[in-house]
């Protein structure tokens, strides 16, 4: 089995996880750029354990759009939260501001940081993926 893929897969799942964590059992709204978060990485828990199961080595045809758009979005987000300058740009103008912090652990881990970082982690795996098969 491909050591990328699992661990793609593995980060794919504990971001999801944490997600539903976040919005369902601690009760936090998600704005507007969270919700987008959402829809790039969800789908890639599923893709990315469909290719596990079947040891697929092409999957990152199809997860690195997902994944770097996600990446973007996320690296967005942070900006949004850590920036001050960055607020004026602020997309969500309905329900929670997505410069929100609902958590600030150490001073710069916030959700969309959680979710920048499992966008990296699945975007590197699928780069590493698609150089070894050139």
């Amino acid at each position: 089995m491909n050591k990328s893929l699992l661990l793609s897969w593995i980060a794919a799942i504990i971001a999801t996880l944490g997600s539903l964590y976040f919005s369902e059992v601690k009760h936090f709204i998600p704005c507007t750029l969270c919700w987008y978060q959402r829809i790039f990485m969800y789908p890639l828990a599923i893709m990315l354990g469909v290719a596990v199961y079947r040891n697929d080595k092409e999957i990152f045809q199809y997860v690195l759009p997902l994944s770097v758009i996600g990446l973007l979005i996320s690296g967005y987000h942070i900006l949004l939260q850590k920036v001050p300058s960055f607020k004026q740009f602020e997309m969500c103008t309905s329900g929670v501001p997505c410069s929100q912090d609902y958590i600030n652990w150490l001073g710069f881990i916030t959700i969309p940081m959680l979710a920048f970082v499992a966008f990296m982690i699945i975007t590197v795996c699928m780069m590493m993926m698609a150089r070894s098969k050139k």
